[in-house]
């Protein structure tokens, strides 16, 4: 369960990490209020999503005026797939710098490791292997001061700041354990004069564990079209690519998103329409592909139970009752197949009568999808 920034905040406050002083703000003349209490403030968007700056999903303002203003241009607002419908209204930092902290499970070796860089910010993807120092920790004792103090020695942290890093690393592995958490994160830890100051805030805890801990809210995750799509009983996950993708298999679809990625290409999301090829729940895993406006849609169909033939029939009928079209330009947006399996030559013979490219291959779908993507034939 990922908890919102502001809800992050509180955990982190109540464990003695510095956080800027701010409030949860749901319309715009709660955000003026806040900025004539602090002054001149930040002003985030709350979505359980990244990258919120470079989406546009953070402003600034230094009078009430201004903070109503910005707050009412981005509450309601749809970014990365979430409709903003609440804002961290926050004192604003003057940052001298922007360092990275974290814990995080690493699923392959079964523990947890410290993940730091004085590199921070919203570029942390980017930045070198190299310049980031990961400390795996020891199932039985954790965190150590001297593991943190040692950490911060390979930052080239000045005394002190390496004392805060240290104090910080220990607090943050305090609430990783606490809360049974799959990940805690600081980006940036900014560097404000000589204080550290956790500028962001993230804390996912184990949604099997949840119930051990009645005291921290309650979030339900997924954007408003996954939620839609999970009551239609269907895995679907939304990205931010141009390729809509459906498979039958969550093993098939994920390698799909791979191949697609490896010719260049961006998926729009992850579905896994399970093993039914009748026209009825193909039209409705269509539909969901549909609204999330792509320039193509691929289908890749292993048949073993599921025959090929059948699976062509109920595109060929969907196509023909319903149409593949942009919910909002009407653009027809078309459509490539991988079939392979169970009765794949007939399937492929009548997809091709109507004119929808089929593949044996799933390379050569995923080259040809991306091609469409990009405006070729």
């Amino acid at each position: 369960m990922k908890l919102y920034e502001y809800m992050a905040k509180d955990v982190f406050r109540a464990a003695g990490i510095h956080v800027p002083a701010g409030r949860m703000c749901q319309d715009p003349a709660e955000a003026a209020s806040v900025c004539q209490e602090l002054g001149p403030v930040a002003i985030k968007s709350q979505i359980l999503a990244g990258a919120r700056g470079k989406a546009g999903g953070i402003a600034f303002a230094d009078t009430p005026e201004e903070a109503g203003r910005e707050a009412a241009r981005l509450l309601g607002m749809e970014l990365r797939g979430y409709r903003v419908d609440r804002l961290l209204v926050e004192q604003k930092l003057r940052i001298d710098g922007e360092l990275y902290l974290g814990l995080a499970v690493e699923g392959a070796a079964r523990r947890a490791v410290l993940i730091a860089s004085a590199q921070g910010g919203m570029a942390i993807e980017e930045v070198p292997e190299r310049a980031i120092v990961k400390k795996p920790l020891d199932v039985t004792w954790g965190m150590q001061p001297y593991l943190a103090r040692g950490v911060a020695a390979r930052l080239g942290l000045a005394s002190g700041q390496a004392r805060q890093f240290s104090d910080i690393a220990m607090r943050l592995w305090g609430v990783f354990r606490k809360y049974d958490a799959e990940l805690v994160e600081v980006n940036p830890l900014a560097v404000v004069g000589d204080r550290l100051v956790a500028a962001d805030a993230r804390l996912n805890v184990d949604d099997e564990a949840i119930f051990r801990h009645p005291d921290l809210p309650r979030v339900e995750e997924g954007t408003e079209l996954e939620r839609e799509v999970k009551e239609l009983g269907l895995s679907f996950v939304q990205l931010d690519g141009d390729i809509a993708v459906m498979a039958n298999g969550a093993g098939i679809t994920m390698a799909t998103l791979d191949v697609l990625s490896r010719y260049g290409g961006k998926p729009a999301n992850f579905l896994d329409a399970g093993g039914g090829a009748a026209a009825e729940p193909m039209a409705r895993a269509l539909s969901v592909l549909l609204r999330t406006r792509p320039r193509v849609i691929l289908i890749n169909i292993f048949g073993g139970i599921t025959r090929c033939d059948e699976v062509a029939k109920a595109i060929v009928q969907v196509q023909e009752q319903y149409g593949l079209r942009d919910p909002e330009t009407g653009r027809e947006v078309p459509l490539v197949v991988r079939l392979v399996g169970t009765n794949e030559e007939q399937g492929t013979s009548l997809l091709r009568e109507r004119g929808v490219p089929a593949f044996r291959h799933m390379e050569e779908a995923a080259a040809r999808a991306v091609a469409l993507a990009r405006g070729g034939d």
